[in-house]
């Protein structure tokens, strides 16, 4: 494949953020080139959707897609103590009585596959195995026009109106600028695997996720997916995951041991490839983008698994951002602007997230007695829960949550654009 040197925008990184991005912007009429280091389709964690993933899933018109690939279906989540109790699932369609209210639980293999796919589809080009080394700057225009990229072993220089950013986890661009600030408490880990053969719930439980305690507010989560095959992982404090070994998978195995459920249901399970660990995961770019270069799903922030928020901020950040670059090049309405309005959305929507974040890690705190004493913001509350945070509703829930533990500042970065 001969790829062209000159494009509207140019995407580094194929997963949700990227491949969404790049497929409304080609839908619109842009050339749009998407640069993936790995080769695809590749193995990723992050497999449990919110709800509200549907209507970016709609948008691109591949909701009827999800379900011909057949990835389990989600119809609630339920919590396990330590002990082994087990709530009563929490159904999604008894909040909202709409078609999001069943989500999914995916293999992003499979997922991210079919996201390229779509767009590529809809016109962009895309090539995997092409790792970006470093952005090209026009001086007189005081902005980035461009990028330098080695695709299968060959030094390319491609030029652009605009560059995506949506390297995840790489945090391309905030890392090189040293935009990247951790979140000043939360400093987990996640410890993860899969297992195969495990007890699994009936009808519409078989794919609830199961968020289950374990000591000092840390959790496990359990996600059944399609194939007898569940997602496992454990999420606490380096110092509690590490205080006896070093080795993610005894430390796996020893935390089994402390939860009655999880324990019980991988009592007839074997453990499927390898274990995986991660940490200092919580962050956010000081700035959301600057002349040339604006930033998408993980490669601006990531907040913690503990609600599934990863992917769907990666959709909801990939369409509020496809929307700012079509206005960007096709009215007056200045760069700035739109990526200033860009910024302020999403960082307003994960300060709410935020906000639940940390009452879930607080040793005093229960949903549960916010919601016995607070029975009319259950709904409010839900709303947080299912990825209905672009809209200024929640004053009300945050203030009945104050008194019962101290809410985080909001973090002020994030937000500005950034300029030479």
């Amino acid at each position: 494949m001969t790829i062209k040197d000159t494009w509207d925008v140019i995407v580094i990184g194929g997963g949700p953020a990227g491949s969404t991005t790049a497929a409304l912007l080609a839908e619109r009429g842009h050339s749009v080139l998407i640069l993936e280091k790995e080769k695809f389709p590749r193995y990723h964690v992050g497999e449990s959707l919110m709800p509200f993933c549907w209507y970016t899933l709609d948008r691109l018109g591949l909701v009827s897609q999800m379900d011909e690939i057949g990835f389990q279906k989600k119809h609630s989540v339920q919590f396990a103590s330590e002990e082994g109790k087990v709530s009563s699932p929490f159904y999604f369609f008894e909040h909202k009585d709409h078609p999001s209210s069943i989500t999914w639980q995916v293999e992003r293999a499979d997922f991210d596959q079919m996201l390229i796919e779509k767009a590529v589809s809809n016109g962009a080009t895309f090539a995997d195995e092409t790792k970006v080394l470093s952005t090209t700057y026009d001086e007189d225009r005081a902005r980035i026009t461009g990028l330098v990229a080695k695709h299968k072993g060959i030094l390319r220089s491609f030029h652009c109106k605009q560059i995506v950013d949506a390297s995840g986890r790489d945090c391309f661009y905030s890392s090189k600028s040293k935009w990247r600030q951790r979140d000043p408490n939360l400093n987990k880990v996640a410890i993860w695997t899969y297992y195969k053969g495990g007890k699994r719930n009936c009808g519409i439980d078989e794919g609830s996720t199961t968020i289950a305690a374990l000591p000092n507010k840390g959790w496990f989560w359990h996600i059944p997916q399609q194939g007898d095959r569940v997602s496992l992982g454990i999420v606490a404090e380096r110092d509690y995951l590490f205080s006896d070994t070093q080795d993610p998978k005894k430390i796996l195995e020893r935390e089994i041991e402390n939860n009655a459920w999880i324990k019980d249901s991988l009592a007839t399970a074997e453990q499927v490839g390898q274990t995986w660990a991660t940490g200092d995961y919580s962050y956010r770019a000081t700035h959301c983008a600057t002349p040339g270069m604006v930033l998408v799903g993980d490669a601006f922030a990531f907040l913690d698994p503990v609600f599934s928020s990863g992917v769907f901020l990666a959709l909801k950040s990939a369409e509020l951002a496809s929307d700012s670059i079509h206005t960007h090049l096709t009215t007056p309405k200045s760069e700035a602007a739109c990526f200033t309005e860009y910024g302020k959305s999403l960082c307003d929507a994960i300060e709410r997230m935020r906000k639940i974040v940390y009452a879930f890690y607080d040793p005093a705190f229960n949903f549960a007695d916010l919601i016995k004493g607070n029975p009319e913001l259950k709904s409010t509350l839900t709303d947080l829960l299912i990825g209905d945070v672009f809209k200024d509703k929640f004053n009300g829930l945050f203030l009945a949550m104050d008194p019962l533990f101290p809410l985080p500042e909001n973090l002020t970065y994030g937000y500005t654009v950034k300029s030479f």
